[in-house]
Formats: structure tokens, sequence, C-alpha cells
């Protein structure tokens, strides 16, 4: 049997610098058992054979602890190393050239590829040397996950059949170049993946400063655009198409999910109560009575991005009459 310790520099360091759920397994990996600790049975040792240990744990530091050499010498270490950047801008600099080519976009568009990727690695580089993981704020690893993020949020909207989102700036009051909404997606999807992992307003207003830092760096001097055009904080939703009726008024295709953004936090409002609403009508047992305020719109928001996502994943959290 394969044994998979994670996390195996989590245990507690006592007063005397041991980690005692550490020691328990040295002994077990060196003396093959455990003595038993029962009345009756105290002193006997039982043999457990066929077993082998595969552990894994971060690099110390920030933090986090170290593991004893006493148990470390058992182990064959292997030390995994971050991408360079180079091989991250080959990884990501092929997946948009499929995504963003001649066929489908216009020339301006394809030219953002390098500084979307280049924006990307510096804002990922930064959070990580800046936002340090603390006993309180153990969670914040930011490792390549968190780049694949970002451009899984834009490939789902450069997607077919959905490109047209980012050449027509779908939904946006004011028509812009489709650059700028490039990178209002690019700033948005950035917030989505660094910004609702962190737990305090501090930490937030540090990767805003540090997000508008970048934008302007990247974006402003080399595409000519000023800081206004730049500072942009638009919200996406993939649920403000309406499905499609027949003049009885029967279903005859459902709404499709289209990533894009929202006209206005009043607009996005308005379809979530008429959302509510029609739940409300049909399941008549279960009526909500829900206020959807702006807190509460935003995380709504960011739900069911998450839902939608492959492999997403979320942990609310909020102490008692927060509305969790």
């Amino acid at each position: 049997m394969t044994v998979f310790l994670d996390d195996l520099s989590m245990p507690l360091v006592n007063a005397w610098g041991d980690q005692i759920t550490l020691e328990i397994t040295r002994q077990l990996v060196e003396w093959k058992g455990f003595y038993f600790l029962s009345k009756d049975d105290r002193g006997f040792f039982r043999t457990c054979e066929g077993l082998q240990f595969l552990g894994a744990m971060n690099h110390p530091g920030g933090g986090r602890n170290d593991i004893p050499h006493r148990l470390k010498r058992h182990f064959f270490s292997i030390n995994m190393t971050a991408p360079s950047q180079r091989s991250i801008e080959n990884i990501y600099g092929r997946i948009l050239q499929v995504l963003f080519n001649p066929k489908k976009y216009a020339q301006e568009v394809i030219n953002m590829r390098p500084y979307l990727i280049d924006a990307t690695i510096s804002i990922w580089d930064a959070v990580k040397r800046k936002l340090m993981p603390t006993p309180a704020k153990f969670h914040y690893t930011f490792t390549i996950r968190e780049l694949a993020r970002v451009f899984q949020g834009i490939c789902t909207v450069a997607q077919k059949p959905d490109y047209k989102v980012i050449a027509n700036c779908s939904n946006i009051k004011e028509k812009i170049r489709p650059e700028l909404f490039l990178i209002a997606l690019w700033r948005h999807e950035c917030e989505r993946t660094f910004v609702d992992k962190l737990i305090s307003n501090q930490d937030k207003k540090t990767f805003q400063d540090m997000l508008d830092r970048v934008t302007k760096e990247k974006f402003r001097d080399s595409l000519g655009f000023d800081d206004e055009q730049l500072m942009t904080s638009y919200l996406f939703a993939d649920f403000q198409r309406d499905d499609v009726l027949d003049e009885y008024g029967e279903l005859v295709e459902e709404a499709p999910f289209v990533y894009e953004a929202c006209e206005s936090v009043e607009a996005i409002k308005a379809r979530c109560n008429q959302k509510l609403d029609l739940y409300n009508e049909k399941n008549p047992s279960k009526k909500m009575n829900l206020v959807i305020f702006d807190d509460a719109l935003k995380h709504l928001l960011r739900i069911t991005r998450t839902i939608n996502s492959p492999s997403g994943n979320i942990l609310l959290v909020g102490v008692g009459g927060s509305g969790k």
C-alpha cells in the first residue's frame, strides 16, 4: 500500500522543536510498526509490512515549517521548481495563438497576445513576492494554476462560438476598441483569480495598486492608451441572454451561456431579480424572498463563474448573520 502524506510540514512544532505527528510517522517508517498503548496489550509491537511512503510539501519559509532531517533522510527528495518565464510564454503564447487567429479576429486583437502574456506574468510574479503566506493567511499560495485561470477566463470569451463578444464589445454602453475591451476582460479575470483569494481590504487594495501599475506599464506607452481608458472595472456574467420563445410563449430554445460584459450593475441586478421572480413563480412552495444587494450580486457573479468553469471550486466563509 502506498501512503501519501500531503502537507508533510504542516504539523505544529512544540516547545522542544519536535513535530509529534512526524515522530510517529518516522517510527512507522524506521521500525515498520507501532507499540500498543492499551492496558492489556501495552508494550506489544504490531508490525506493518508492505508499505511505501510518498510525501509532498511546500518550500519552508513564509510561515511554513521544515521537517526534521531524521525524517527527511528516509525520502528521496525531488525539488519541483516553477517554470521559467520563457516556458510560460511558450505555453500560453501557443494557446492564444490558436485562439486569436486571423480567420476570427482583426490584426489589432491578434497583436495583443504578447502584451497579455507579459502583463499576466508580471502581475503573477508581483503578487507572489508581495502577498506571502503567513499562519493567518496560509492559503496565500499563488502557483502556475493562477496563471492558467487568468488565461482560462480570457479563452472562455475568445473561443468559438462566442468570439464575437470581443470583436463587438458586447453589452458595453459606449463603443470602445476591441483592444481596450480585451484589457478590461484581462483586468476582470485577474481580479477574480487573485482578489477573490484575499481576506482583508488592505491586501485587496495592495493588489489593486499592483494591477493598476502593471496595466499602465504594459499597455499605456506601448499601445498609446491613456490612464482613463485603461482603468476599467467591468463585471462579466454568462446568464444575460434570453430564452427563445414562439408566438404562444412556448420555449423553443434555452438561452445560451455566453460569458460577456454586464451593461451596468443595475442591469445585471434587474436580470437576477427577473430570474428570482421566475423561480418563485415556478416553485411557490420553495419561494425565496431575497434582497440582491450589491455585495450579494458580486458574490453571485463569482459563484456562477466558478460553477461554470472546468474544475471550478470556491469556499465561502462568513460570520453568522452575514447572509453567507
